[in-house]
């Protein structure tokens, strides 16, 4: 099931990471690719993203929610590849879980919890961009990268939007072939102004 529409915590496949070790090299690829675009120094030094385990968490989701929409929006192998995509971002975080000292009792616990939360901002996320209401997604965005829960829309998350929704236009303009390659052109994020795209 995509992640884009109504979500449960049963559509993450918790507890069987890899079940395809085929495209195992392409999934590694495409999980640098969304990596690679979260650690961007100017989300945290510009849009004032908390440079902690959350946020950082934060912007994985982000992009990880971008790209496997795309890869869920096309024929077959996309949609195979959005769900083994998300089971191997999944395998990094209890990677990193497990090196920060969490014990293997309360590693699933906590896997459970992101899955959840990871889910829920897909959700919204996908709500956000199909709004016709534009202030929807920077609401959305401001509250869960943020913490920002009072209805305020600050400029940060204006910009954010932005962002989000000229990274999606770009992966939907994108061959399915350049995708499936991971060959991803994200959208550079410090050209960006509030309610322009980069």
């Amino acid at each position: 099931m995509a992640v884009t529409g109504p979500v449960s915590r049963e559509d993450v496949c918790m507890f069987g990471w890899f079940r395809r070790d085929r495209n195992a090299g392409q999934i590694e690829r495409l999980n640098d690719a969304v990596m690679a675009q979260a650690r961007q120094p100017f989300f945290y030094s510009d849009l004032e993203v908390p440079d902690t385990i959350e946020g950082r968490f934060e912007m994985v989701a982000v992009h990880a929610f971008l790209l496997v929409r795309r890869l869920d929006s096309g024929p077959e192998p996309g949609p195979d590849l959005a769900r083994d995509l998300t089971d191997a971002i999944f395998s990094r975080f209890e990677i990193a879980l497990r090196e920060t000292g969490v014990s293997d009792i309360a590693v699933p616990k906590r896997m459970k919890k992101l899955a959840s939360s990871y889910l829920g901002r897909a959700q919204a996320y996908g709500q956000g961009l199909a709004a016709e209401n534009r202030d929807l997604l920077p609401t959305a965005l401001a509250r869960n990268i943020l913490g920002i829960d009072d209805g305020q829309v600050p400029e940060q998350s204006v910009i954010m939007a932005s962002y989000v929704r000229a990274a999606d236009d770009a992966l939907a303009r994108m061959p399915m072939e350049q995708v499936l390659m991971a060959d991803v052109r994200w959208p550079d994020v410090s050209k960006l102004q509030s309610g322009q795209r980069p």
